[in-house]
């Protein structure tokens, strides 16, 4: 059995692949692309746990990086402790229960504009008019990109994330990397001399511990937060809500359960998270040689963590491929595990519950057109490029 994080079968439908993986080969070697991974949960939750032995450090895709970029902006998700955790001090401020808890009038006010849009069309395509830009108006918004640059930064990241089948980076992806980096400095640069009230101005100002003391963040700093909480912030909950609504387009029971008793959705984006993880995998590379099933993953060795692999594991999670709105999930990883559980998942659960409690509101019956369904094609993103949907 080969596993291809790149291959488009796969990418629709790599539960097969999982299962197979899980039950015949936990620890799996991939000798043609030089990779290890990891598909049972309890195996992926305790590496999780390791970031002495499972570094972030290269990079969590299975592509590796170019080291100069992870020098010149270093992004908090591809370092370890103890500097990750100094980076991590400095945003998380931004995302405390509290403050995410005083975001959701934001967020229900521009949820329910664009729901209602496409409810009074009729319907539409679900991902670009109701998931790309809820979640681009609420993390834009936090950094403080101006409004007229939204739309094209959003269509940056999503290019920068594309793969062609063989793991090759598209032109257009290419293309994109060149742009939004600059992008990003330029914006910087404009935050140093004219400040809002926005988090990038906060991080221009902020410092962070060092041996010699404390020191403000340089312009690579900064470039490397915002990229990833841009392209984080963004992508996640695009493609979790989309694969939620495309679940209970399958699932009426469950669509109906929630509509009835709307207490259940905070359950059911736990559900579709577990079940349709957006995020498939994160790569770690080991530091010193590790022994699994009887054999040794050596030292510097690029080894994946199946997440998705994971939530769908049996030993864990009774009849896991059944999507049950009401299913308790004491340990959840789809928005990853240990010193790298996402800064922004509290976010990210409010976004998604807040506009399925709006499509339940104002589009209460509706119909998706699998036909018409795309996938998006990247190599850990497991999720829809257009969903039409249309009341029904």
């Amino acid at each position: 059995m080969e596993l291809d994080p790149f291959d488009p079968a796969f990418q629709a439908d790599p539960w097969p692949v999982y299962r197979w993986l899980r039950d015949h080969a936990p620890l799996h070697h991939d000798a043609r692309r030089g990779f290890w991974a990891l598909s049972r949960f309890r195996d992926v939750v305790a590496a999780s746990q390791d970031w002495a032995t499972y570094s972030s450090a290269e990079g969590t895709l299975l592509e590796r990086l170019d080291p100069s970029l992870l020098t010149a902006t270093p992004m908090m998700l591809f370092t370890d402790p103890p500097r990750h955790d100094r980076l991590r001090r400095l945003v998380q401020k931004a995302f405390t229960p509290r403050r995410v808890a005083a975001l959701e009038p934001f967020v229900r006010t521009t949820a329910a504009r664009l729901v209602g849009a496409l409810a009074a069309a009729g319907g539409g395509d679900l991902v670009a008019e109701v998931a790309t830009p809820l979640p681009m108006e609420v993390i834009f918004t936090l950094l403080g990109v101006p409004d007229a640059d939204r739309r094209q930064l959003r269509a940056w990241m999503d290019d920068v994330l594309e793969r062609n089948p063989d793991g090759s980076l598209p032109e257009r992806a290419l293309a994109a990397m060149a742009a939004i980096m600059p992008y990003w400095f330029a914006l910087v640069a404009a935050r140093r001399t004219r400040p809002d009230d926005g988090l990038l101005s906060a991080l221009c100002d902020a410092e962070v511990e060092t041996d010699d003391g404390r020191a403000r963040l340089g312009d690579g700093e900064i470039v490397g937060f915002c990229a990833l909480l841009g392209t984080a912030g963004n992508e996640t909950v695009t493609k979790l809500l989309a694969n939620a609504v495309v679940l209970f387009h399958r699932h009426p029971d469950a669509w109906a359960s929630c509509i009835a008793d709307p207490a259940r959705l905070p359950n059911a984006v736990e559900e579709a998270l577990r079940w349709s993880s957006p995020s498939q995998y994160q790569g770690r590379v080991v530091t010193r040689d590790v022994e699994w099933y009887g054999r040794t993953v050596p030292a510097g060795a690029r080894i994946l963590l199946l997440t998705a692999a994971a939530n769908r594991d049996e030993r864990e999670f009774p009849d896991p491929d059944r999507f049950d709105v009401d299913r308790s999930i004491p340990v959840a990883l789809g928005f990853g595990h240990g010193v790298h559980f996402c800064l922004g998942a509290a976010l990210a659960r409010l976004e998604t519950r807040v506009a399925l409690e709006e499509l339940a509101r104002r589009m209460p019956r509706f119909a998706v057109d699998e036909a018409g369904c795309e996938r998006v094609h990247g190599s850990n993103v497991h999720g829809f490029h257009r969903v039409p949907i249309a009341a029904a």
